[in-house]
């Protein structure tokens, strides 16, 4: 029976007087009441959560090359895959370094695991001091690659990253993620791809690879995973591009191994060989064939030395006994026992090999019967810079060998058959071209379409897109999140502007013609000037009288000045660079940067 105190308020000698049959009948009639209050009282239906989605989102390296990063998100939490710098391109003046911009990670970085890299090439680590600033996180990576980002991080005194080194066929579980590590071949030891067992799928990231069949370290691409993840079934296949222009399979590297077998055979003087220095294959094979011909080997730039000693350290480098000596040693040795290992195979001003070239070096001068081999190919937009190097070299009296006349280098990339092969392997249902230009991601598209890729399996990605895996309609890209370049210049990391950028390159292609005069504050008369000075625009003692009609025209300019009401100096200084500039394009059809300095006395 109901609680007697949910009926209407009575007085307690009312109740007591009525009889239980009116009491029953009370109670009936508020039934209906109490049951609505019942139903009212009921927890609300809970609102249905949607399902997690996965999601890839390239922050560097899609259609462009240098500055690798992907974030790859399963409902909030987010895995990274490698994190890369980029160099300069010719109009980013004073630039040193490109990195991603990484404001996505930042905004959400209490839902960043971590960051999974590949390999220990610039492109794919360089960024990491820069990044590891702004979000902790820890990082992955075989003992090669991490031994050479804790050297980065060292010189950035970032000691407190926490690193976890893995071995190729490892797997480790990253909050939603299964990452698993499978070994490929590349131009430097201890190389991966990632396969990414997720909720949704798996995600196999090829990174950079070629499936050299006879490698320096006899360790092969892992083909049979890859086949047996085509069996298991894979989603999205984020794939290598770069050498989709290239026909049949990328040699081997050994085969650089034979030419450098020829030219020390009949080489009289000393060799010196110039290539990448993360190429710890290429110096290997140097080290061999120096052994063998009886020639002590020398390493020229710091980036060389401390990748030599990294690689030996950790045992990716076998350097033969009594074979290496101090480059300050190479002076007690005949020419003809000497080697030298040199940073510089892309023409960079301050590498070693160019300051060789221009007699700028102080431990090697070059001599006529030098043997230099370049064993690199330029990178786009290097071509004049090796080239420059390559006439110094001949200029000193050096015979230089380099790609064009003989094959001293090969690509750690994969060709069209390379590429094909590792498709037809995984089978995915998705395709993602990486690491490659708009011609490369182009050339890749028509090439698995002609292997039987439907159009609508195969996308083509942009920095910052959002590409979503609905399990109903597919892939599709449903946002943009902030990506795109942060220049580094010296110590400043983004202080590099657009406008900073525009302002150099100005000053680079018509000078500076700067303007100074003294005006009286309080009559605006002028008082002294205008003085000029003029930097990388005109020679100043041969163009006396240019430089007098400017003062003219600047003196007429200031004459109008009023001083019935206060001057407004930021006026005068658009004044005056108005006239000078106007003035200077009808003499000389040139726009130097015209900055006006006025003082107030």
């Amino acid at each position: 029976m109901t609680d007697i105190l949910t009926l209407p308020e009575k007085a307690e000698t009312e109740i007591a007087e009525m009889e239980e049959s009116e009491i029953v009948e009370e109670i009936e009639a508020l039934e209906p009441v109490e049951e609505a209050a019942r139903i009212e009282e009921q927890p609300e239906t809970e609102v249905e959560v949607a399902a997690p989605r996965l999601s890839i989102i390239p922050l560097g390296g899609y259609l462009e090359i240098g500055k690798n990063m992907t974030a790859i998100r399963y409902g909030k939490k987010i895995l990274c895959i490698d994190c890369g710098l980029m160099f300069p391109e010719d109009e980013m003046l004073g630039v040193d370094l490109v990195i991603p911009d990484v404001s996505f990670l930042v905004e959400n970085a209490g839902d960043v695991l971590g960051i999974c890299l590949t390999h220990g090439h610039e492109d794919h680590i360089g960024a990491l001091p820069y990044v590891l600033r702004q979000i902790e996180t820890p990082v992955w990576g075989t003992r090669l690659t991490l031994g050479l980002v804790q050297n980065k991080l060292s010189e950035h005194h970032l000691d407190d990253v926490e690193l976890h080194p893995v071995t190729p066929g490892d797997t480790v579980e990253i909050g939603p993620f299964r990452v698993e590590f499978i070994r490929v071949t590349h131009s430097i030891p201890e190389s991966v791809s990632l396969a990414i067992h997720t909720p949704e799928g798996i995600l196999v990231h090829s990174s950079d690879f070629k499936f050299d069949q006879t490698p320096v370290d006899g360790k092969t691409s892992d083909i049979s995973r890859f086949a047996r993840l085509g069996d298991e079934g894979v989603l999205v296949l984020l794939t290598d591009s770069t050498n989709v222009e290239k026909p049949g399979f990328t040699p081997s590297e050994r085969m650089v191994g034979a030419t450098f077998g020829e030219v020390f055979k009949s080489a009289g003087g000393r060799i010196i060989v110039s290539t990448f220095a993360s190429n710890i294959h290429r110096v290997q094979q140097v080290l061999d064939v120096a052994c063998r011909y009886g020639r002590k080997v020398a390493f020229a730039g710091r980036s060389m030395a401390q990748n030599v000693e990294i690689a030996s350290q950790l045992g990716n480098l076998r350097i033969p006994e009594d074979t290496r000596i101090s480059l300050d040693h190479i002076k007690r040795y005949d020419p003809s026992e000497i080697v030298i290992m040199s940073t510089g195979s892309q023409g960079e001003p301050l590498s070693s090999l160019t300051r060789m070239a221009t007699d700028e070096h102080k431990q090697v001068k070059i001599i006529p019967g030098d043997t230099v081999i370049i064993s690199a190919t330029p990178i786009p937009g290097n071509e004049d810079l090796v080239m420059r190097t390559i006439n110094h070299l001949f200029r000193r009296g050096a015979n230089v060998i380099y790609d064009k006349i003989a094959p001293v280098h090969v690509s750690g990339h994969g060709n069209q058959e390379d590429l094909k092969l590792l498709v037809n392997l995984v089978r995915p249902q998705y395709i993602i071209p990486t690491h490659g230009e708009h011609r490369h991601v182009a050339q890749y598209i028509r090439m698995v379409e002609e292997m039987g890729i439907a159009p609508e399996r195969i996308f083509k990605l942009d920095i910052g897109d959002v590409l979503e895996m609905d399990p109903e309609y597919g892939p599709m890209i449903v946002d943009k999140v902030t990506a795109g370049n942060i220049l580094v210049d010296g110590i400043g990391v983004g202080d590099v502007s657009d406008v900073v950028l525009r302002d150099r390159l100005h000053l680079a292609q018509d000078g500076v013609f700067i303007v100074t005069v003294s005006i009286d504050k309080e009559t605006g008369e002028l008082l002294a000037g205008p003085e000029i000075i003029s930097r990388g625009f005109i020679y100043m003692d041969a163009s006396e009288e240019l430089i007098e009609e400017a003062r003219l025209k600047i003196q007429e300019e200031l004459e109008t000045l009023s001083t019935e009401e206060a001057i407004e100096w930021t006026a005068v200084k658009q004044d005056v660079r108005r006239v000078v500039g106007k003035f200077l394009y009808e003499r000389t059809h040139r726009r130097p940067m015209v900055m006006p300095v006025i003082m107030e006395v």
